[in-house]
């Protein structure tokens, strides 16, 4: 996708108008805090940057940015390189492997624990305690960002999921509507009374889709792991190393057990749906993500909110949990800037950084003062998606070898629901390739 290019000039008075503007709300997380950004420079730095590149708001956020920071550091220049998203990791894990990584890298979350095992990483912990501000952060978002006790990224966003359903079928039903409230999320078992209520399969109605079909692998887990912690169950050891005596477990078994009988026992849910099936009214219950606001709002503009669907909490099992994590920055280990490389990422993530960021883009960000200042942020429908993460976010497994863990998961959901496998069998098979997984990176690294 081809990156709109703005006049510098416009991008740092922009910044700056920003930073400024952020500074007039009273006192913050980082403004009593700039010892190490007035830091002597003895000469000029140059440091470079990659990161994936996003959508036309997320890219110039961070235009804007960089042009904002070096306004402000002066000896300080950041040379940033976006890439593809369907190429960026490959290119920057060659970089890693060919000892020519960038300073800086932009690292989805779930990928951090392999970065740092291989030691492409500086930890961050020491920084964060010093001057990151690190109380301003949920806990669960600081444990997606930490591996074997050490912080390596510093969160930018946050992402989250929740219920979007069709609103007039639910009232055409006489379904008594969920409650919008964060805390009030339904049971699993209640969205399956309504799916069955609404289920139309003659007129191509589907009750639900519970966890975005079946799909490319990391895309998939990420709404299917959600399930299993909510039934109670976990995927592997807190030390991301096995998953034998944690995807076995019955709490794992009675996840997988729900999630097949909407399928295959009330066949309320459909091994395929049409393209855009809920805003497309074929489709009365989905999880989906915060994007989906947008996607509906501009591609479906007489499917409205409040009107023909609502949006609801997570729904819960046992407890209620949905995935977090998204995409922070982190340093090379082979950096030979890493003070100057914190001041960047530190300011970038830091209250007046995000808050720009979020002014642009949208996005839920990672800080909660941020957050805070946002009205849209605290209203419904996004506040669900808030403080859900806040609350009952949890990072996906902090493993080196997540890819392989992502696709073991999506494959023992489709086994057990579409092809009708012995769930123990199909269970076992998925421990056996995570775990060997596991032992077979420990022993390339050795």
């Amino acid at each position: 996708m081809r990156r709109k290019r703005y006049p510098i000039g416009l991008m740092i008075m922009l910044g700056m108008l920003l930073i400024a503007g952020c500074m007039k709300g009273g006192s913050t997380p980082s403004e009593n805090d700039n010892q190490l950004e007035k830091a002597a420079i003895e000469k000029p730095v140059t440091l470079t940057f990659w990161r994936n590149s996003g959508n036309k708001a997320e890219n110039m956020a961070y235009d804007q940015l960089i042009a904002a920071f070096m306004e402000k550091h002066k000896a300080i220049k950041i040379v940033m390189m976006p890439f593809p998203y369907s190429d960026y990791d490959t290119k920057l894990r060659t970089s890693v492997a060919a000892g020519n990584p960038p300073d800086i890298m932009a690292i989805d979350a779930p990928n951090l624990a392999s970065y740092a095992e291989a030691g492409a990483l500086l930890p961050l912990t020491g920084n964060f305690n010093r001057n990151g501000h690190i109380e301003d952060i949920p806990q669960t978002t600081i444990d997606g960002y930490t591996y074997r006790q050490n912080i390596y990224l510093a969160p930018v966003t946050e992402s989250s999921i929740a219920m979007f359903y069709n609103k007039k079928m639910f009232e055409a039903a006489g379904i008594t509507l969920p409650s919008r409230n964060p805390d009030e999320a339904w049971t699993w078992d209640q969205v399956l009374e309504a799916a069955k209520k609404i289920n139309d399969p003659v007129n191509g109605i589907y009750g639900i889709d519970p966890a975005q079909g079946f799909q490319n692998a990391g895309a998939t887990a990420y709404f299917k792991y959600p399930i299993i912690w909510q039934f109670g169950g976990e995927v592997m050891n807190p030390e991301g190393t096995s998953a034998k005596g944690y995807l076995d477990s019955l709490e794992t078994k009675r996840a997988l057990t729900f999630y097949t009988d909407l399928f295959t026992k009330y066949k309320v849910a459909s091994f395929e749906y049409p393209v855009d099936a809920f805003p497309n009214r074929k489709l009365g219950i989905t999880i989906d993500g915060t994007w989906s606001l947008s996607h509906i709002a501009e591609n479906f503009p007489d499917f409205k909110l409040g009107e023909d669907f609502d949006v609801a909490p997570l729904p819960k099992g046992t407890r209620q949990a949905v995935a977090n994590g998204s995409w922070g920055l982190g340093i090379s280990a082979k950096s030979k800037h890493p003070e100057e490389a914190w001041m960047f990422i530190n300011w970038m993530t830091s209250y007046e950084g995000l808050k720009i960021y979020t002014s642009i883009t949208h996005d839920i960000p990672a800080r909660y003062s941020v957050a805070k200042e946002f009205t849209e942020l605290n209203e419904y429908p996004k506040n669900i998606f808030v403080i859900q993460n806040q609350k009952y976010g949890r990072p996906r497994p902090i493993t080196p070898v997540f890819p392989q863990v992502s696709e073991a998961i999506k494959n023992l959901f489709e086994e057990v629901a579409l092809e009708k496998r012995d769930m123990d069998e199909a269970i076992q098979s998925a421990i056996s390739t995570i775990d060997k997984s596991y032992a077979d990176s420990i022993a390339i690294t050795k």
